[in-house]
């Protein structure tokens, strides 16, 4: 996986590269969808959910830049997959996740895995986390209309944000700097992420 589908399109971290071959992603899949946990694509999870194409875990981890003293804010915990790789990165992990029963999944999996510098929630992640601001670097494993100005002020001076930002179809995945009290933004491609539902973002009765 790590080889074909994440090297070979130009990612060249190499404690990103480590921290996927490290990380067992079919544990992160119920038994039915193990057989395809390390193909090039996304794949369900349930509650209309899905564990990020690898290219696309690669691409926003190493697009953050991330230090080992570094404070993570991840928005959308989904299966837990994406948090495990923040978590081998970073000093300290924080997910949110607005879909209880993937919450709790996820919490199991990452106590399995041994992974005790990261936290856990059940709320609306266009909020933020914020008693644990500010971060270094923020995560939004979904697509949102715009980036929520809490997750901005919730960012350190200098920190960085991966946000998908477009419609509820398709997305340009952005990278914001954040310099002088705003976001500097980059563009680092098309993508397909699930809607970001929440008070700040996309509304839960289209889902």
């Amino acid at each position: 996986m790590v080889a074909e589908q994440i090297v070979a399109r130009g990612m060249t971290d190499l404690r990103v590269l480590e921290a996927m071959r490290t990380i067992p992603r079919h544990l992160f899949l119920e038994e039915a969808l193990r057989a395809r946990a390390y193909d090039d694509s996304a794949l369900p999870i349930g509650e209309k959910q899905t564990i990020s194409q690898p290219y696309i875990v690669a691409l926003m981890t190493q697009s953050l830049r991330l230090q080992v003293t570094d404070k993570v804010l991840e928005i959308g915990t989904g299966s837990g997959y994406q948090t495990a790789i923040l978590a081998e990165l970073a000093a300290r992990v924080y997910s949110i996740e607005r879909v209880k029963s993937l919450a709790v999944k996820a919490r199991e999996r990452l106590d399995r895995l041994g992974y005790r510098n990261v936290a856990t929630r059940n709320s609306d992640g266009t909020y933020g986390w914020g008693e644990a601001a500010p971060f270094d670097a923020i995560l939004v494993a979904a697509g949102s209309p715009s980036i929520p100005s809490l997750l901005v002020e919730q960012l350190k001076e200098g920190g960085r944000v991966v946000i998908p930002v477009g419609d509820r179809t398709r997305q340009a995945l952005q990278l914001g700097v954040k310099q002088r009290g705003t976001l500097k933004m980059s563009d680092l491609g098309d993508c397909v992420f699930v809607p970001f539902i929440g008070a700040f973002a996309w509304s839960a009765d289209r889902c």
